[in-house]
């Protein structure tokens, strides 16, 4: 058996007969100085073996690259166009994509066949590296791409212990903060819209309005927490599952700005005034928190920076060349400051508080 399949061994094949994964092939194939020597070898003796020609032997012989990046959104277009947030973060990173003179392919993955054909399409080797934003905790996506031999950098993360490369925003202390300046009012009853519980996001910054509840002696209750999902109408419906729970809550922080309009919704439907009855607090400080009535106190996020770190970050892991964990040191290696950023936030108080 030589492991060809209709005339052709695959990179699969290669990786099979080597030992190694698929990624890791491909990194050996496109001259990455990060691999080991044992490596390097055993992936080199699987191609002579096997006779494997990769499709892209003459741009990876060249060290010439694609100058193309790719921005992956794994939501549907309504939100992609309706949250100022993806929107900000689009800009940050193209004004820095810009700057090196990097093309920008922007790509919206919402089933597992688009997911699956957008493998496809990395594995092809049609760009250099790969920015996530909006993962949420059970995305194999991120590891997937490592996989293929191709750097990635997340917006946000999936777990505190994220491994892949990520920028995000103090999510802990903006929920912190936004309790702290509500009980500073007067406020004792702090509900809390969250976002979905599966993205690491929502869970720090309702980590963040429990321990600022703490910090005040005021008693966490379950009954003032409900979920949303990052959307104007989720916002809706968890602030009134809210009055009807606790009509008596006297605050309300919203883990995005989005969803605090959705909240307002309710509120002015139940009668509600804000703030003379329920005060609101959202995070971004998007156009919506200051075109709101009142103008919305939120916790700023410097989503554009975030944008332009992620895309400097990706840029600088492209030129280093990918990663081997087999090599001397492998990924730990790397600086954890080259791995991981997480900017401040900074509370903007207007008049909903």
């Amino acid at each position: 058996m030589n492991g060809r399949q209709n005339g052709r061994p695959t990179l699969e094949q290669v990786a099979a007969r080597a030992g190694v994964g698929r990624g890791t092939v491909s990194r050996v194939i496109n001259g990455s100085p990060r691999v080991s020597e044992r490596t390097r070898t055993a992936v080199a003796r699987a191609v002579a073996e096997l006779g494997y020609v990769p499709n892209q032997a003459a741009r990876a012989l060249a060290g010439s690259r694609t100058d193309a990046i790719a921005l992956v959104i794994p939501e549907v277009e309504a939100r992609l166009f309706a949250e100022p947030y993806f929107l900000d973060l689009i800009r940050g990173v193209s004004a820095e994509l810009a700057e090196s003179d990097k093309q920008l392919l922007l790509t919206l993955v919402r089933t597992e066949q688009e997911r699956q054909r957008f493998e496809q399409y990395l594995a092809a080797q049609r760009v250099d590296g790969v920015l996530l934003a909006s993962v949420h905790g059970d995305d194999p996506l991120p590891d997937r791409i490592g996989e293929l031999g191709l750097p990635v950098v997340m917006n946000g993360r999936r777990t505190e212990a994220e491994p892949v490369p990520y920028v995000d925003s103090d999510n802990i202390g903006a929920g912190r903060a936004a309790v702290a300046h509500l009980v500073a009012r007067g406020r004792s009853r702090i509900a809390t819209v969250t976002g979905p519980l599966d993205m690491y996001v929502a869970r720090a910054r309702l980590g963040g309005y429990r321990a600022g509840l703490t910090e005040a002696g005021l008693a966490p209750d379950e009954e003032l927490v409900s979920a949303g999902d990052f959307t104007e109408e989720g916002g809706r419906r968890a602030m009134r599952l809210l009055l009807d729970r606790r009509p008596d809550l006297d605050a309300v922080f919203a883990a995005s700005d989005v969803m605090a309009a959705g909240a307002r919704g309710a509120l002015r439907e139940a009668g509600r005034r804000v703030p003379e009855d329920v005060a609101l607090v959202g995070v971004d400080d998007s156009p919506v928190a200051r075109l709101m009535d009142p103008p919305l106190t939120s916790v700023r996020q410097p989503i554009e920076e975030m944008g332009r770190t992620m895309a400097r970050m990706l840029i600088g892991k492209i030129a280093e060349g990918p990663e081997d964990p087999e090599a001397p040191g492998g990924p730990q290696a790397d600086r954890a400051g080259s791995r991981r950023r997480v900017l401040p936030t900074e509370l903007v108080v207007r008049e909903s508080s």
